[in-house]
Parts: C-alpha cells; structure tokens; sequence
C-alpha cells in the first residue's frame, strides 16, 4: 500500500474472497460461511448452492462483502475497480450484493471474466481450448454491471493460461488483441514463497513478474498503438484500439 500511494498511477482494485480463503471479519460473526478449520469452503458449487438457497447465509455473505469494502476504503487508495476470488461475482447473489453494497463504496467498474476462445485459437491454433461451463453467467454479468452503471472490459485474458502468462505468450497474444477493452491478468511475485507455492502450485510467478517488465513487450504495445488504460480510465471517451 505504500508503493501504490507513492505510484498514483498505479490503480488499485478490490479483490473480494468469499471462497477458498479467510474472512475480513471475527470468525464467529460468519460462521456459516466457514468450514472446520476457519477458512472459506474450497469448493465453489457447495458454497454457491448455500449462497443461493441459504437466508441466513446470504446475510452473512453481505456482512463479509462489506467488511472487504470497508477494510480497503481504511487503505485510503482510490477505488479502481472490483472483482472476487475464483471469479465468484458470476453467482448472481454475490453479485447482486457487490453492486448494492459498493454503491457505498464508490465502486465505478468491474471486471467481466469474458475470455474470447477464438482469438487464442487464432494465437496459438496448436493449442485446445474448450468454451468454459460458465459462458452464459457471464452474459448475465456484463448486463447485470452495465444496468448498474458499471464501466466493464469488452475481454479478459489469463484464464486459459492462469498462472502462465509469461512473457512468449504475450508477445504471441498482443498482435490478435480484439477491438475495445482487454484486461490482462497475472500473479506475479518477486520470489517463490512456500506460502504462494502452497496456495497456488505451479505458477510462475517470477517468469510474469519479467514480462510485466518486459521492453520488448512494451516496444510490441506500442508499435501495435495499443493504448494501456486502467479501468478508471473507462469514464473517459477514447478510440476503439
């Protein structure tokens, strides 16, 4: 936090976990949304089944959205947009209380986890990759945030290779970049910790950490005249690229 207030121009966003991680607030206040050993249920179709169908649980699960909202409002950092953990603001309670509760929290944008399979297949037509089982909620999400007011990205890219955006295959992908608004998405860390192997085995996180500082990349950005934007930026009339 204290580089991103040093680097204004570094946006920062909130990234809700409500699954397979640890509350904001006292364990006892959201024990419903808990499993044995205190954290979040690992397994997303049994805790979206009790989002759904569960009052009590639903009550809870706001109390915790809000918890997350205020613990970042505390940051003092602008808002720059929203998201959650496993992509879970596609269950429409979550995100129905992430639109009603960020109103408080000045939240302008959101992201859509709409990764355009026939681009990559236009990228890489060596590799599979399979229309996710989600495709229709994220649909549903797009109108559901835009309805609210929310800027959103037209794409999203790291979901087929999370973990593995290293800098090869996004000197591959940038070129086929469709129209509009694309975010791209990494883990990247300075070292490998038992702490981050644990809790995501396999990634290469020092490997996206270098693309992200990749000249060669940046010099392929702008030589293709893609404009880097935040999603704060998206309040603002710019051209199609």
């Amino acid at each position: 936090m204290a580089r991103a207030r040093r680097l204004p121009k570094l946006r920062v966003g909130l990234h809700i976990v409500l699954v397979d991680g640890y509350p904001v607030l006292p364990k006892a206040a959201v024990s419903g949304l808990l499993c044995r050993h205190g954290a979040f249920d690992r397994n997303l179709a049994r805790a979206g089944t009790r989002f759904f169908f569960l009052p009590g649980i639903r009550r809870q699960l706001a109390m915790e959205i809000r918890a997350q909202f205020e613990a970042f409002r505390a940051t003092g950092l602008p808002l720059d947009h929203v998201n959650a953990h496993k992509h879970m603001h596609l269950h429409p309670t979550v995100a129905g209380l992430i639109i009603a509760i960020g109103r408080d929290y000045g939240v302008k944008a959101a992201r859509v986890p709409s990764e355009p399979a026939a681009v990559l297949r236009i990228a890489f037509p060596h590799e599979h990759f399979p229309m996710p089982l989600y495709r229709p909620w994220v649909d549903v999400l797009r109108r559901r945030l835009q309805r609210a007011g929310l800027f959103v990205n037209d794409h999203v890219f790291g979901l087929a290779w999370s973990g593995g955006m290293v800098e090869e295959r996004l000197l591959r992908l940038v070129p086929h970049l469709p129209g509009g608004v694309s975010e791209i998405y990494l883990h990247p860390a300075a070292e490998r910790t038992p702490a981050l192997v644990a809790a995501m085995p396999g990634y290469r996180y020092e490997e996206e950490l270098a693309a992200l500082l990749s000249s060669d990349l940046r010099n392929r950005i702008a030589e293709l005249g893609i404009r880097l934007v935040s999603y704060s930026d998206l309040a603002t009339p710019f051209t199609n690229t």
